[in-house]
């Protein structure tokens, strides 16, 4: 998979571990910033990833700020995107399998390193369900984003 990444000055320095936990897991990854702890606003790099993945440019997002919290907020404001934030394991794989999320959003000063791997391990394995009670609430999701 193409997985596009960003992140604001609070979640840069975790950003480059897992960058290196998904090129580890044989991904590819793109990064649409930050590249320094130099403030940043989270909306900016949201709208650079969110405009790739729009794009078919890669095939899933993550987000790595403070809390995860805005970043979610300003990816989902996008028709077609669907963000959750995920700091348990539990919730990164099961937000793709029930509910197609493209956009992993993880906070930085929530959650350490090791925790981090295995929360985009979660998500980067996890496929969407076949069952037709998810593609039919996904679906509405989609007419709510006037996508249909």
């Amino acid at each position: 998979m193409k997985i596009i990444i960003g992140s604001d000055h609070a979640g840069y320095p975790l950003k480059a571990d897992i960058i290196s936990h998904i090129e580890s897991l044989g991904h590819e990854v793109i990064d649409v910033g930050c590249h320094s702890t130099d403030p940043v606003d989270f909306p900016d790099i949201a709208q650079d990833l969110t405009d790739k993945l729009l794009k078919g440019e890669g095939d899933r997002g993550l987000m790595v700020c403070g809390t995860g919290v805005g970043a979610a907020i300003a990816a989902n404001k996008r028709a077609g995107i669907r963000a959750a934030v995920g700091h348990d394991v539990y919730s990164a794989h099961q937000c793709v399998e029930h509910d197609d999320v493209n956009v992993l959003c993880i906070g930085a000063q929530i959650v350490g390193a090791w925790l981090a791997r295995d929360l985009v391990s979660a998500y980067l394995s996890a496929e969407f369900s076949t069952s037709e009670e998810f593609r039919r609430r996904v679906e509405k999701l989609n007419e709510m984003d006037g996508r249909r």
